[in-house]
C-alpha cells in the first residue's frame, strides 16, 4: 500500500522554524547548554570527591590493600568506558532528553548508595553503577550543543561544556577534604546526590529535545493524525522501518565500528586519552605531594586548595579557547567560500601541544626541588590551560565532523579516553614513588 502513495517527507519550515533547535532563542539555546554542562559536572565531581576520604572509607569498610582504595576512586572512571557505547547511540534513536534524564536518574540512585555501604564490594559495586549513569553526558552533551548551535556560533557553548567535566576533579577534592575534615566520609556522596536532585529537577524543567530526527518524527506523526493519512515520514530516518531489535543492534556497533575504521576517531582518540590520562596522573600526585611531611607537610583540607590551581588553569584556558575557536573557524569558514569544515577547528590545538610539556617540566621540577608550593601551583595552571584547549577543540572538531552520529563518534573516543583516566592512576603512586616527581 505505501509504494502506491506519494511519500512526502517531513522538513523544517524555510527560512526559520520555531521547533528547529538551531532557530530557537537564545535564552532556550542557552538554557539546554548550561543544564547539560551541569550534568557534565556533577558526575566528575562524585567521582573525584572521594579521593581525600579514600583513608578513612578504607578503615571502615575494612579496604586495607592501598591498590584496593585507588580503585574505589577508578572504578567510576572504568564504568564511563562502557556507559558512552551504549547512551550514545541510545540517543540517536529515542532522543537526547530522556536518556539524559534517565542516566542521571540511575546515576543518583547508586551515587546515594555509596553513601550507605557497609563493605567494600558494595561500594564498587555501587561506584561502577553510578558511573555508567554518569557517563551519558560526557558523550550525549556535545551533541545538544551540535543540535542546537550553528557552527559558527558553537565555541562558547562547547567551551562550557568542555570546562566541566575538567572542573569537576578540580573541585571535588576540595569539597571532599572540606567534607571529610568536619563531618563523616558518607556525607560526601549525599551531598552531590542533593546536588544531582536540584540538577535533575532543572532539566525536567528546562531542558528540551534538540534531536532533529526525533522532533521530525513527531512532526510526521503530527501530520499523519491531522491528516488522516500515513505519506508523512522524515527522510533521515530511514531505519525506523527495522525491527527493535535491529536497530538497537546497528546502534551500539556504530562506535565500535567507528573506533576501528575511522581515521580520524582513531588519532584523535589516542590523543584525547593521553590527555586525559596526563590530566588524572597531576590528580592522583596532589595528596602525596603538598600533604606529605617530605615536601609541603599540609594538611588536608589546605592540601586541597592546591586543586585551585587547576581550576583557574580550566577556567582561563577554556576562555581564551572559545574566542580563539569561534574567531579562527568563522575567518577560515569566510576565507573558504563560506564553506565550514571540521578541519578549521584543528589550529586551536597548537597550545595545547605547547602548554602540556612546558607545564609538566615546570611542575616536576619545581615539587623535586622543594621550591615554594606557588611554583608547582603554577606548572599544574599551565597543564590545565593546555589540556582544555586540546580536549575543547577535539570534542568540537567530532561534532562538527560526524553531525547526525556525533554521539555515536563521541562514544568511541570516550573509550579510550577514559580507559586513561581510570588507568594512570593506578600505576602514579608506584611510578612517583621509585622515579620521583621531576
Amino acid at each position: 500500500m505505501l509504494a502506491e502513495k506519494s511519500i512526502r517527507v517531513v522538513a523544517w519550515d524555510k527560512p526559520t522554524a520555531p521547533a528547529n533547535p538551531k532557530d530557537w532563542s537564545m535564552a532556550r539555546k542557552w538554557a539546554a547548554t548550561i543544564i547539560v554542562s551541569a550534568f557534565a559536572f556533577i558526575s566528575p565531581v562524585a567521582s573525584s570527591m572521594v579521593a581525600p576520604a579514600l583513608e578513612d572509607i578504607g578503615r571502615d569498610l575494612n579496604v586495607h590493600d592501598s591498590a584496593l582504595r585507588a580503585l574505589i576512586l577508578s572504578i567510576f572512571l572504568l564504568a564511563y568506558t562502557l556507559g558512552p557505547l551504549i547512551l550514545g547511540p541510545l540517543s540517536e534513536l529515542y532522543g537526547r532528553v530522556p536518556v539524559l534524564q534517565l542516566s542521571n536518574l540511575f546515576f543518583l540512585v547508586f551515587n546515594l548508595g555509596c553513601g550507605f555501604a557497609r563493605t567494600g564490594p558494595q561500594m564498587m559495586v555501587c561506584r561502577f553503577f553510578a558511573g555508567i549513569g554518569g557517563s551519558a553526558p560526557l558523550s550525549i552533551g556535545g551533541c545538544v550543543l551540535s543540535d542546537c548551535w550553528h557552527a559558527e556560533q558553537r565555541g562558547r557553548a562547547i567551551a562550557i561544556y568542555s570546562l566541566a567535566p575538567l572542573l569537576g576533579p578540580a573541585v571535588g577534592p576540595i569539597a571532599g577534604a572540606f567534607i571529610t575534615g568536619n563531618t563523616t566520609w558518607r556525607w560526601i556522596f549525599w551531598v552531590s546526590s542533593l546536588l544531582c536532585l536540584a540538577i535533575q529537577v532543572l532539566g525536567l524543567f528546562l531542558l528540551q529535545e534538540t534531536y532533529a530526527p526525533k522532533l521530525l518524527e513527531q512532526k510526521a506523526r503530527r501530520l499523519q493524525k491531522q491528516n488522516g493519512d500515513d505519506t508523512w515520514y522524515v527522510g533521515a530516518l530511514k531505519i525506523t522501518a527495522m525491527d527493535w531489535g535491529t536497530k538497537i543492534q546497528v546502534s551500539i556497533a556504530r562506535p565500535f565500528i567507528m573506533l576501528a575504521t575511522q581515521p580520524i576517531i582513531i588519532a584523535i582518540a589516542v590523543y584525547m586519552a593521553y590527555c586525559y590520562g596526563l590530566t588524572y596522573l597531576v590528580l592522583s600526585s596532589f595528596p602525596g605531594l603538598f600533604t606529605n611531611p617530605f615536601y609541603y607537610n599540609m594538611s588536608t583540607e589546605m592540601g586541597g586548595l592546591n586543586y585551585i590551581a587547576l581550576g583557574l588553569g580550566y577556567v582561563v584556558g577554556v576562555e581564551m579557547t572559545a574566542r580563539i575557536n569561534d574567531f579562527t573557524y568563522s575567518r577560515l569558514k569566510r576565507k573558504n567560500n563560506n564553506v565550514g569544515n571540521p578541519e578549521f577547528r584543528a589550529p586551536v590545538m597548537i597550545p595545547c601541544a605547547i602548554l602540556l610539556p612546558i607545564g609538566f617540566l615546570w611542575y616536576g621540577w619545581t615539587a623535586e626541588t622543594h621550591q615554594h608550593w606557588i611554583l608547582p601551583d603554577i606548572g599544574a595552571f599551565l597543564i590545565a590551560m593546555g589540556t582544555v584547549s586540546g580536549i575543547q577543540t577535539m570534542q568540537s572538531y567530532v561534532v562538527d565532523a560526524y553531525t547526525t552520529f556525533a554521539a555515536s563518534g563521541m562514544a568511541a573516543v570516550m573509550v579510550l579516553r577514559s580507559l586513561a583516566g581510570f588507568g594512570f592512576p593506578l600505576f602514579a603512586p608506584t611510578m612517583y614513588d621509585a622515579l620521583g616527581y621531576g
